[in-house]
């Protein structure tokens, strides 16, 4: 350990917490890491309803690490074990429903240029990770962006970019979105009862994703970025169908397995006339934070084999990281600090902005 974290464990160690004890003893501090220009951490609250009450402490921990920090800035995130706190009742809009018939082919979205889906073949490759993650990167890029959270049955934008409160409906009519961290955002978690299940037929899906494109008022959007649920079924199909779409993302890991499905979602977009834009590679390598060594728990260059196979490009190859996983669970994506995995999110965004997609 060096003198630096020394130091930073000492001086959290004087922060006495009302119920005894202190950040270190009772081991609340995740993801320490410190560099020449920042120090980075994580108090991992015992509930989320401690973690509410854990604003002051996460302050006082962030002053008193500057205090031996020298010029290093220091971001300290709050996260908690268990599950988010219940949400206020949903607003008086009534969500779901048989969708409305379109007439013509594909209609754009009000106010929004580009419509990105981000897909993948089968759930837990971190689709949505990425979503919320690269959204948090193009505006912090400058672009104007708005993300979308289609996963009915399985929403977790709003754990991911730390929002709960229910978005206004003045009229019954519209929707008016929530903003974090730069971005326009919607989900029908935001609009529904986090405990209870989504039980739907496939009309039902298809008119919430309807009233979430065309009743949302996004405003002026350079791209609305779509987290689509895992599969090839209703939700994608409506998108694609009834919404002038620009192109589609496909999130895989470089597992068989994963490549398999991916595979399906890429025959899907190619069916429904979806230019695909590219491959992500997610999960691709670990590194060991104590000894730097690298192990590709999931196999190594599926993805870029993939993408070389349909000639389409790889975009990027984003390794497992754990404080990628705190951010999220936090509230906070990682893209919205900095360090690495920023970095890494910044560079696909680039990449994106640079190639006309977003």
């Amino acid at each position: 350990m060096s003198q630096i974290e020394t130091d930073i464990k000492d001086a959290l160690a004087r922060l006495a917490l009302p119920d005894g004890g202190d950040l270190i003893s009772r081991d609340m501090i995740r993801a320490l890491s410190v560099d020449d220009n920042a120090v980075r951490f994580v108090i991992e609250a015992p509930s989320p309803a401690i973690a509410q009450q854990m604003e002051p402490l996460r302050k006082a921990a962030e002053a008193a690490v500057a205090a031996v920090a020298g010029s290093r800035t220091v971001n300290v995130a709050l996260t908690a074990h268990g599950p988010a706190p219940a949400k206020p009742a949903p607003p008086s809009f009534k969500i779901g429903g048989h969708p409305k018939p379109q007439e013509g082919g594909p209609a754009p979205v009000s106010g929004v240029d580009r419509i990105l889906a981000i897909g993948s073949g089968k759930g837990g490759v971190g689709k949505s990770t990425v979503s919320s993650n690269l959204a948090v990167a193009l505006a912090k890029q400058g672009r104007r962006v708005g993300l979308l959270d289609a996963d009915i049955y399985g929403p977790s934008q709003p754990r991911m970019m730390g929002v709960s409160k229910r978005p206004a409906s003045p009229d019954g009519k519209t929707i008016i979105p929530l903003k974090a961290h730069g971005v326009t955002m919607m989900s029908i978690g935001l609009m529904m009862d986090p405990d209870k299940a989504i039980v739907w037929r496939g009309p039902m899906l298809m008119g919430a994703l309807q009233q979430m494109l065309g009743q949302v008022e996004w405003g002026e959007l350079d791209v609305l970025i779509v987290d689509l649920p895992p599969g090839t079924g209703d939700v994608q199909l409506t998108l694609c169908q009834k919404s002038q779409v620009t192109g589609a993302i496909v999130v895989s890991t470089p597992q068989d397995v994963a490549l398999l499905d991916a595979r399906k979602a890429l025959d899907m977009f190619a069916t429904l006339k979806t230019p695909v834009l590219g491959l992500i590679e997610n999960m691709s390598m670990f590194k060991c934070p104590d000894c730097g060594s690298e192990h590709a728990i999931f196999g190594q260059g599926g993805v870029a084999a993939e993408a070389e196979r349909i000639n389409v490009p790889l975009l990027g190859a984003l390794p497992i990281d754990l404080e990628t996983r705190l951010a999220g669970d936090s509230g906070t994506p990682i893209a919205a600090g900095e360090g690495e995995m920023a970095q890494a999110y910044a560079k696909l965004a680039q990449g994106l902005i640079e190639g006309g997609m977003a």
